[in-house]
């Protein structure tokens, strides 16, 4: 399988990144934060992967600004 997340999964992520859940990059994490209120283990486990990824991304793009002189 490869790396594409369904609209459901982008979504319901980027709408819980706006209501401001505090995500972080560690999948494990981000798991324990949805805990059960998920309606699926399968789904759950989708939306945790793509928040530390979110995140991953975020860190990296913040870091490749380069500062203007």
């Amino acid at each position: 399988m490869g790396k594409i997340k369904s609209r459901l999964v982008k979504r319901t992520v980027r709408t819980l990144i706006e209501k401001g859940i505090p995500f972080e990059e560690s999948f494990d994490h981000n798991k324990k934060i949805l805990g059960r209120e998920m309606p699926s283990k399968k789904l759950r486990n989708q939306i945790a992967g793509y928040a530390s990824r979110v995140k991953r991304q975020e860190k990296d793009n913040a870091l490749k600004v380069p500062e203007k002189k």
